[in-house]
């Protein structure tokens, strides 16, 4: 069983980058005042999305509201052109929106070297915005794929002293897997209460423990990238100066596939 977030919605279109009658674009939106840490690859050569992400991340303050996935097209090695493209992604997203350019965060996977088209991500764009929905994790998960054979899905609903908090999570990747944030994509998300500075902690302290100590074939991609989402959306709160989060973090042998 896949856990929705509250304060957490996903939406699906076919932007046809590499396939037609394909989904592959995938938008999340974040309630209000939520919070998200991201953790980047440590590549020499960073992918333009990666590079605009990590702009944003840092000029928002760890308060983004739209994460924009795309698949078929890694816009990596492209250059001023590829950074255009992932602006303008973002600027279409926040028109939709009304939102601002600095609160949405590009992610690409895919074929490296190759132009990323922005008119057909924008065109793409308002089928992912009716398609938001707080159920949509499968389907999302499955977009998101490039050579992976499978999603890549937990969840998990823990009871805290009687207040219940939900960890739901998505990520691709099969291979180009080495330490320093392996090749990857993933997107967490939580209805837990946790301020940006502890979120960033504990993002980067379970990153440490997983993404970075796995090996595959020694590359490490120029797209890497994890990002986790805490929505406030429920009574649990977690607060800096506790150190031992088990309860929470002890469980994930309890998820679902």
């Amino acid at each position: 069983m896949i856990h929705s977030v509250a304060g957490l919605r996903l939406g699906v279109a076919q932007a046809g980058i590499k396939l037609a009658d394909y989904d592959d674009l995938v938008l999340i939106s974040l309630a209000s005042g939520a919070s998200t840490s991201v953790v980047f690859t440590q590549n020499a050569f960073r992918a333009a999305p990666v590079l605009i992400a990590a702009e944003h991340s840092q000029a928002n303050q760890g308060h983004s509201e739209w994460l924009l996935i795309n698949t078929g097209n890694a816009n990596a090695g492209t250059g001023e052109p590829g950074k255009r493209v992932a602006i303008e992604s973002c600027q279409a997203v926040a028109a939709l929106t009304e939102s601002t350019i600095d609160r949405v965060l590009p992610f690409s996977t895919g074929v490296i070297g190759e132009p990323l088209s922005a008119e057909l991500i924008k065109r793409a764009l308002p089928h992912a915005v009716e398609d938001l929905c707080d159920h949509n994790w499968e389907r999302a998960a499955a977009a998101i794929l490039t050579t992976d054979t499978r999603s890549k899905l937990r969840s998990v609903s823990i009871d805290l002293g009687g207040q219940t908090c939900v960890i739901t999570g998505m990520a691709k990747g099969a291979g180009m897997i080495c330490p320093n944030m392996a090749t990857m994509l993933g997107f967490i998300g939580t209805d837990a209460q946790i301020a940006p500075a502890l979120l960033d902690s504990l993002l980067r302290t379970a990153v440490a423990a997983s993404f970075n100590r796995i090996s595959v074939d020694g590359d490490t991609s120029t797209n890497d990238a994890v990002t986790l989402s805490a929505t406030g959306q429920s009574s649990v709160v977690l607060e800096a100066g506790v150190t031992d989060y088990s309860p929470i973090f002890g469980r994930v042998d309890n998820a679902y596939d």
